[in-house]
C-alpha cells in the first residue's frame, strides 16, 4: 500500500517519454525542471496500480490493457483544483451586462448555451448561475450551462455542491446566505442553482469528448491553459473554433494570452473585460 512517503524514481529517459505521452493525451506539459513534481504527483496512483517502476506504468498508459480507462484517473491525479466563487468577475459581469443584451436581441436561438470547459469543483458554473439569477436573466431567457472537467473526482464534488470556507473568499456574504445553506461547518448550494447546469467529464485534449460541448456561443476556459504547452493550446483552440457557433465568445484567464497562438479568435473588449471573438 502507498505509505505517503515514498516517491518512485523517475529517470530522465523515462520522464521524457512519460511526459510526452501525458502531453499528447491531456495537453498538460511538464518541462525538464518539473520531473520531480511529476514523480510526486503520479507515484501514489502508480503504486496503487501495483507498479514499482515508472517505465512499467508508462507501458500501461501507452499500450494497455485498458489504457483508455486509466486516463481519467491520471487526470484526477494531475489536475490542479484551485478555484473559488466570484473569481475574475469582470468577464462574467461583461457577459451579463454587455454581451447578452445584444446577443439575445440578434439571436433566434431559444436556449442560450454556455460551456465552462474546465469547471473543477463547480465554483465557476455556479457563479455564472448566481450572476444570471441576480441580473434577472434566468427569468427572461432559457439557459443551459455545460460544466465539464477532466477529473471525475472534481465533477463528483461539483455535483454534490458542498463547499468549505476557502471557496467563499471572494463571494459577498449576502450572496452566500442567499444561495447556500450552512451545515456542520460546510455550505450546501441550494437546489435552485442547479437546474441550468449539466455536468460531465471531458478531457480538453480529446476532440471526441468535447465536440458536442463546444457547440455553443459562449466558452469559459479560464486558468487551464497555463498548464498546457503552446502547441496543446493551439490544437484546443482550433477544435473550439471548428465547433463554436457564431457569434462566438471565448473567455480565458486574466493571465492567459492567446495572441500568438491562434488565427481563429480576435481579442476584443466587452465592458471592462477582455474577450476573444471567433472570426
Amino acid at each position: 500500500m502507498w505509505s505517503g512517503a515514498e516517491t518512485l524514481e523517475l529517470q530522465s529517459n523515462v520522464f521524457t517519454i512519460l511526459r510526452d505521452l501525458i502531453h499528447d493525451r491531456t495537453g498538460l506539459f511538464y518541462d525538464d525542471g518539473k520531473r520531480q513534481l511529476l514523480a510526486e504527483k503520479l507515484s501514489p496512483y502508480a503504486v496503487e496500480r501495483g507498479f514499482s517502476s515508472f517505465l512499467d506504468f508508462y507501458y500501461l498508459l501507452k499500450y494497455g490493457p485498458g489504457e483508455d480507462a486509466e486516463w481519467p484517473k491520471v487526470l484526477d491525479t494531475l489536475s490542479v483544483q484551485e478555484t473559488y466563487f466570484w473569481r475574475e468577475m469582470g468577464q462574467i459581469n461583461a457577459l451579463v451586462n454587455d454581451v447578452l443584451p445584444t446577443y439575445v436581441r440578434d439571436s433566434s436561438s431559444r436556449t442560450i448555451r454556455i460551456w465552462c470547459a474546465a469547471c473543477a469543483t463547480g465554483e465557476e458554473p455556479l457563479t455564472i448561475a448566481m450572476a444570471l439569477a441576480e441580473s434577472g436573466w434566468l427569468r427572461k431567457a432559457d439557459f443551459e450551462i455545460a460544466a465539464s472537467d477532466g477529473s471525475p473526482t472534481a465533477i463528483a464534488a461539483a455535483q454534490r455542491g458542498v463547499y468549505r470556507e476557502r471557496s467563499f473568499r471572494a463571494l459577498p456574504s449576502k450572496l452566500r446566505e442567499k444561495y447556500f445553506l450552512p451545515n456542520m461547518g460546510v455550505w450546501q448550494a441550494r437546489p435552485e442553482l442547479f437546474p441550468p447546469i449539466r455536468w460531465s467529464r471531458a478531457n480538453l485534449a480529446n476532440g471526441a469528448e468535447i465536440t458536442a460541448l463546444a457547440d455553443v456561443s459562449f466558452v469559459f476556459c479560464r486558468n487551464v491553459f497555463i498548464y498546457f504547452s503552446e502547441d496543446a493550446i493551439s490544437r484546443t483552440l482550433s477544435h473550439f473554433a471548428s465547433q463554436m457557433k457564431r457569434p462566438g465568445y471565448l473567455f480565458v484567464g486574466a493571465s492567459e494570452s492567446l495572441l500568438r497562438l491562434t488565427e481563429d479568435f480576435d481579442l476584443d473588449m466587452a465592458g471592462d473585460a477582455f474577450v476573444y471573438l471567433l472570426r
